[in-house]
């Protein structure tokens, strides 16, 4: 049964308190990353899209074993299946890509590798590690690349233990514009 939007946000409020390894929680980087969103002008599907990103993780039995298992979660096609019920694809689609966007930056830039915390350098090698040319001129041609790369961006800052930012509740009737049919 798909998931309903307060099912969505309560998932949030619930494990949102879960750590993946990084200095913040689940909840503090979805929040950062929406924040980063909605600071460069983005558009609301794309702070929804920030604001939900990871929610794969939340929505595994158990990520955090998975990653010490040295086994890839593939947690953004987990979340853009909980998320293509409610949203389109302006939101899903960055989501669904936010990983191959950092293979992607890697390719791009091997100085980006520099910029990757621990962990996002421990599980880009589970997910197949930088492009090759080849890969990266496909992505980039692909529907929702780009809006995927600067979500990527957002992702990797979004790892400040005493950032400061609007609460969820915030963002709800933002991602209520979002909805399909909404």
């Amino acid at each position: 049964m798909p998931l309903t939007l307060s099912e969505l946000f309560d998932l949030y409020e619930a494990r949102g308190g879960d750590s993946y390894g990084e200095e913040v929680t689940q909840l503090q980087h979805a929040l950062q990353s929406a924040l980063q969103a909605e600071q460069t002008g983005a558009s609301d599907a794309l702070i929804t899209a920030a604001l939900f990103h990871d929610v794969g993780h939340l929505l595994h039995r158990d990520a955090g074993a998975a990653l010490a298992a040295g086994v890839d979660s593939r947690h953004e096609a987990l979340g853009a299946k909980a998320l293509a019920p409610l949203f389109g694809a302006e939101v899903v689609e960055p989501v669904a890509q936010h990983v191959e966007a950092k293979r992607y930056l890697c390719h791009l830039d091997p100085g980006y590798w520099d910029g990757l915390s621990e962990v996002s350098k421990e599980t880009l090698v589970l997910q197949g590690g930088p492009m090759t040319e080849a890969e990266a001129l496909a992505f980039i041609a692909s529907p929702f690349a780009e809006d995927a790369v600067r979500l990527r961006c957002w992702d990797e800052a979004a790892k400040q233990p005493d950032l400061q930012t609007p609460d969820l509740r915030y963002y709800r009737p933002i991602a209520e514009r979002c909805l399909i049919g909404g």
